[in-house]
């Protein structure tokens, strides 16, 4: 397996430091909103990459912070008369809801800032004083001149980078590129007390800290956008490795640019989108589908016109699965078939070609073409005539493959109907025991699912929104 390392900017043969092993983290979002379609292709990514290993036989350990102290989670609170923590714990809250449509799975942690500012006040303290961070008027700045290899990430040397930085209003920093990793308190912000004064953390020494408590050294991937590459990502190496002497992590992963319409994306030009607003349009699987269709690296187009064609690709799929699962039904399981072996054979080369092309820097768009190969395959080779043995097998590659990239995940109609009799089913028995909070939680789950109950002398009834 290979992937392209922004460190070296090259693609690398990928060995993890414990074999069959990988410790990942990825930079997770700021809760003070719902998340834009750009975050989702990021977050999207990274958890089509976990399945993926995890698919490959390594053991996995995920961890997706929220950074839940910032100052737009404060002005949001301002503007909604709440506090920090209430619009924090919102946005986790959606957040969860939105990922889970888009088949993103929750990360095997998410550490918050707010519960981990121990770890972070102690990080900073040791930066203190290893003399790689300054204290002035109860703000604390990275030193950077302390750190020789500053720039290595994004391929900037210091001079350049003075050369480009803009000058500060509160020109209290010994240079220009130092980058705060505390800040003094305000009134009516949230803060905490640490030997130096009261305040709040800077945004890139979080990741730093939870890094190292999360896992405890260097790591394997650390990943995130495009947009994080400079200054996040470098300021993160910078005090990580200054203070521990090893690397953060061995291979930084970044994720393409997503335009919209061919224009970047900006809430002047009224091309800003949400994941909630495109669910509005849009089945959220197809627009996983659609993120997944390019190589993670590209830059990727958002428009309607993309994403219809994709929704036409994803029908292919669903339509092939569909085929497949009647012929089974319907097929004569004494049939023989002349071929089979070699049939099998044939559908069974499927999944090699697939994991030689999503091997080769997670490539989901050339896998994605072996999947549509394999249909072609399919619809061209399997009929009524095939043998039992191989409609399954054909079956089981198309959602092996397609379960790799979180998709064809809709249960068919008949199963998805067997589920609500069963929730309905345990709601009554949860009535009748009088565990009318289960009964209520079963209810809001099926909701979320659109189906609506109404109890009736007659029994309960259910429909469709």
């Amino acid at each position: 397996m290979k992937l392209f390392n922004s460190l070296t900017g090259k693609k690398e043969e990928f060995v993890p430091i414990i074999e069959n092993k990988i410790r990942m983290y990825a930079c997770g979002p700021t809760v003070y909103n719902y998340f834009h379609i750009g975050n989702a292709r990021t977050f999207m990514v990274f958890d089509a990459m976990r399945k993926y290993f995890k698919y490959r036989g390594y053991e996995v350990t995920f961890a997706q912070n929220f950074t839940d102290v910032d100052d737009k989670i404060i002005n949001k609170a301002n503007e909604e008369k709440a506090t920090t923590e209430k619009i924090s714990e919102k946005y986790i809250k959606e957040y969860f809801y939105d990922a889970e449509l888009l088949g993103i799975s929750k990360a095997d942690s998410h550490p918050k800032v707010t519960e981990n500012m121990q770890e972070i006040i102690e990080f900073i303290s040791s930066l203190i004083d290893n003399e790689y961070a300054y204290i002035v008027e109860g703000d604390v700045y990275f030193d950077v001149s302390k750190y020789e290899e500053y720039g290595k990430l994004s391929k900037q040397n210091l001079d350049e980078l003075r050369a480009g930085s803009r000058v500060e209003v509160k020109e209290i920093k010994r240079n220009p590129l130092d980058f705060a990793l505390w800040k003094t308190a305000k009134e009516g912000e949230p803060s905490w007390e640490t030997k130096w004064g009261r305040g709040r953390p800077g945004w890139h020494i979080e990741c730093s800290a939870m890094i190292e408590k999360t896992f405890g050294g260097t790591i394997d991937i650390h990943g995130g956008g495009s947009d994080l590459k400079f200054p996040h990502h470098e300021n993160e190496i910078a005090q990580s490795e200054a203070l521990t002497g090893k690397p953060l992590a061995n291979y930084w992963l970044h994720v393409g640019f997503l335009n919209i319409d061919n224009k970047k994306m900006s809430k002047s030009l009224n091309n800003f989108f949400t994941v909630r607003e495109i669910q509005e349009e849009f089945d959220l699987e197809v627009i996983r589908f659609f993120l997944l269709s390019a190589h993670y690296r590209s830059p990727l187009n958002f428009s309607r016109e993309l994403v219809e064609s994709a929704q036409r690709g994803l029908e292919r799929l669903y339509n092939a699965k569909n085929n497949l699962g009647y012929l089974i039904t319907h097929a004569d399981a004494t049939l023989p078939t002349e071929n089979e072996m070699e049939l099998t054979r044939e559908l069974n080369s499927f999944i090699e070609k697939f994991s030689t092309e999503m091997d080769d820097d997670f490539n989901t768009a050339n896998g994605i073409a072996v999947i549509f190969d394999l249909v072609k395959y399919i619809n061209s080779n399997i009929d009524e005539h095939t043998s039992m043995n191989a409609l399954k097998t054909a079956q089981e590659i198309l959602a092996e493959l397609c379960g790799v990239l979180g998709l064809l995940a809709k249960k068919d109609e008949n199963s998805l109907e067997d589920e609500i009799e069963e929730l309905i089913e345990e709601r009554q028995r949860a009535r009748k025991n009088k565990d009318f909070k289960k009964a209520d939680e079963i209810r809001d789950k099926l909701l979320a699912k659109e189906i609506v109950l109404e109890d009736t002398p007659s029994g309960v009834k259910w429909a469709r929104k």
